[in-house]
Order: structure tokens, then sequence, then C-alpha cells
């Protein structure tokens, strides 16, 4: 059950989800969400029942006290808009639930409906064996066929254990709802959260896939710190420095071989895409 603060007039919506846990390797997708949020005017639209959806001895509430005053933070899923210059952002920053998947993604699913948003984005990152010197790979994956050829996406050939975003994308599919993911992989050795340099690759590619300018702010300069703080820590681990060697060479050979005419061509059409957005 969703509770709404209020339901608002929206300008060509897209909705964007990003969810705790599981899905989101050094919090680069939540962290994505929180930026659009302190860069546009941003209120909370409403959230969900958190007793529907999370087992509170796994996922536990957190006490904050405001001068003398004990109040309880529920764990849950909040749904908020963001006023972007050309179109509106409707925000999804939850925790991944505890039980009732399905239901779960019914309600974000009447969101959508509700608001008409014309596209959902559902963010994810994973912990992959890449090196922290090259760019973050960023995937992104549709079923619609019109959405794969239009944003330079891929079809998800993936088969094994899922979590909320692989199940929500595949509910919007279902009920015929636009919508794709976005995969960022972090370098497993540098598992610790907050990874900037992730979540700036994640703001660009979404500015891609929602012809919408996402000002980075400060990520690129906190992307530089985390690089520079890593390759200090590779420095002084000889073991750390050969497999980031490795890691680069297997980088670049794969880099190497998907450098053809058509990966050039897809890459120049992005750039129009974006400029002429």
């Amino acid at each position: 059950m969703i509770e709404w603060e209020r339901t608002p007039k929206l300008r060509s919506p897209v909705l964007v989800t990003a969810f705790e846990g599981w899905n989101d390797a050094g919090e680069a997708a939540t962290d994505s969400i929180d930026h659009i949020r302190q860069l546009w005017d941003t209120e909370l639209l409403g959230e969900l029942e958190p007793d529907d959806y999370y087992d509170f001895q796994v996922t536990r509430p957190h006490i904050r006290i405001d001068d003398v005053r004990r109040s309880i933070t529920w764990p849950t899923t909040r749904f908020y808009l963001s006023r972007g210059p050309d179109r509106d952002f409707v925000l999804v920053h939850g925790i991944e639930p505890n039980m009732r998947w399905r239901a779960f993604c019914a309600d974000i699913l009447e969101v959508a409906q509700d608001l008409e948003v014309e596209l959902v984005v559902n963010l994810g990152a994973l912990l992959a064996d890449v090196p922290h010197t090259r760019p973050i790979p960023l995937t992104g994956f549709a079923s619609a066929p019109e959405l794969i050829a239009d944003l330079g996406l891929d079809q998800s050939g993936y088969e094994g254990p899922t979590g909320i975003v692989g199940v929500l994308q595949h509910a919007c599919d279902a009920s015929g709802i636009p919508a794709v993911s976005l995969w960022a992989a972090v370098p497993h050795y540098v598992s610790q959260s907050p990874c900037p340099k992730a979540t700036l690759a994640m703001i660009s590619r979404l500015e891609d896939v929602t012809g919408t300018q996402i000002p980075p702010g400060d990520l690129p300069d906190e992307s530089a710190a985390w690089q520079r703080g890593v390759e200090e820590m590779a420095e002084e681990d000889e073991e750390i420095r050969e497999y980031v060697e490795r890691l680069e060479r297997a980088r670049d050979s794969e880099d190497m071989t998907a450098t053809s005419g058509d990966a050039i061509a897809a890459e120049f059409e992005r750039y129009l895409r974006r400029r002429n957005s």
C-alpha cells in the first residue's frame, strides 16, 4: 500500500529506481538517486507501507534523537519528485524487500501507471573483475527492440540468481511498460562504499537514456580523489598491484576487440543524441 503526500502534474516523467543491498555495489545506484535529489528541486511524494515488505529483524529500524525527542525511521521505499530542466524525474529510493517481491513490484508499477511515466530506468551495481584505472563498465539492458535500437542497449542473456532490479525489470516488460536497466561494474577489490567513479558513470549513461543533461557536480573531483586513494593502496601491496596489472591487460585486450566500425558508429550516434537533446 502506498501512502501519498500528493499526486502531482508531471512533464514527460521518467521513473528511476535504485535499491540498497544486493543490487547496489559501492552504493553506486542509490548514490545516483541521491545526486539527482540534491541537484534539482525535490519533494517527497509518498512511501510504501514498510510492514508489507520488510522483516524488521533483518532490516532494522533506526532510532534518531533530534534535540531531546526520539523518533524511529522505518526501512521502506520512498518516492520523490525532482524537477529537471525539461522533464520530471520520479525517483524511487528503497531497500531490497525481504518478502512479497511480486506485490512490491506491482505497487511500483501502479505508481508508474498512475503518474503516466514514459520510461522506467532501473539502476544497479555489481562487483566485478575490473580495474579501477580504466573507465567503469556500464551496461544497459532492455527487452523492447525499439529501446535496444534507439538507446544502444543490449538484450540481456543472463541466467541465474537475481535481485529486485531483475524482478522489477521483468515485471515492467510483462506489463508493457517501457523499461531499461543500467548496471555499473565496481572493482571488487575496493568494494567499500562509496564509489563516486561508478556513480559518475551511471549519471552519464542516465543522461543518454533520458535525453536530459544531469550536471555532475562534485562527482568528477570525488572520482579523481577515489582513484588516487585506490592507487596509493595498490602501490603499498604488491599482490594487489600485480592483480590490477592483469586486469588492465585483460580489459585493454577486450577494448581493442570492441573497437570495430559498428562500435564507433554506435558511440557517435550516442554523442549526437546527447548534443541535440
